[in-house]
């Protein structure tokens, strides 16, 4: 998985791209993000569109600052970002979540 980041001078936010590789999307049907930019609401989930290549990518525009994150895999799978800049605890179970940094 992999977060591409591109400052927008025009808008001054960041234009971040989302990734999720066809090695860890093997046998997914569908990816979605969620995260503190989308209150967490998985009804509100951004859809990763899927590639030719078998990844999924999905891009947001996100003012500078830190959002915690994780992907949905067909529903009922929460994963983290293989390459995310930081995880933090998630206040649930053992698991973690990912952070993006700008």
């Amino acid at each position: 998985m992999a977060l591409t980041k591109t400052f927008v001078k025009s808008k001054s936010v960041y234009k971040v791209t989302f990734t999720v590789p066809a090695e860890a999307a093997a046998e997914t049907k569908k990816v979605a993000l969620v995260g503190e930019f989308n209150g967490w609401n998985p009804e509100e989930a951004i859809a990763l569109k899927k590639q030719k290549d078998g990844s999924f990518k999905a891009s947001l525009e996100l003012g500078a600052g830190e959002y915690q994150f994780r992907y949905i895999l067909d529903d009922a799978k929460w994963e983290n970002d293989w390459e995310a800049d930081k995880y933090v605890p998630a206040g649930v179970d053992a698991a973690e979540n990912s952070v993006v940094v700008l």
